[in-house]
């Protein structure tokens, strides 16, 4: 499966041309990201060049491999990007295009993840025992160590009432 998508600006018709295909979702990871993707990136653009600029029109989607936010739990979530008008300086011919479109999918990649949202609808179960403020000694669940510089909160709570 190719990872770059080249257009030969001195082939390119006047009027413009559709592209349609895949691009490995390899190229998500390009950069040192740690982006679990599920399959590659599909792509339908039309492409039409102005003087300088490169005109990109159309659709992408690709499935990411998530990890919940809230849970934890491992889930997949498509990504669609429909609709995008991109504009590129023309540099070079061929010009390869696939980073742009790469690009454009990373930004709609969510901050904080939820199961709830992904492609296969399923409930979100957080364990009740880590939304409690004061937590009973016998419920197991280990608070986690405090950081080692002074707190200047702890003179509150010597205080006493």
């Amino acid at each position: 499966m190719k990872k770059h998508l080249p257009i030969d600006l001195n082939s390119l018709p006047e009027d413009g041309k559709t592209f349609s295909g895949e691009l490995d979702g390899s190229i998500f990871s390009a950069n040192g990201e740690k982006i679990k993707v599920e399959g590659p990136l599909y792509y339908d653009v039309f492409i039409q060049k102005f003087d300088s600029e490169l005109l990109i029109r159309g659709n992408l989607t690709a499935s990411f491999v998530f990890c919940c936010d809230r849970c934890l739990a491992e889930f997949t979530q498509t990504i669609d990007a429909e609709n995008i008008s991109l504009c590129k300086e023309i540099t070079n011919s061929p010009l390869d295009i696939s980073e742009i479109l790469r690009e454009e999918l990373v930004i709609l990649i969510p901050d904080y993840p939820h199961c709830d949202q992904g492609d296969d609808l399923q409930e979100c179960n957080l364990d009740s025992r880590y939304l409690a403020v004061d937590k009973p000694p016998s419920d197991e669940v280990k608070t986690p160590p405090r950081d080692e510089e002074p707190n200047p909160w702890d003179a509150l709570d010597a205080l006493d009432d």
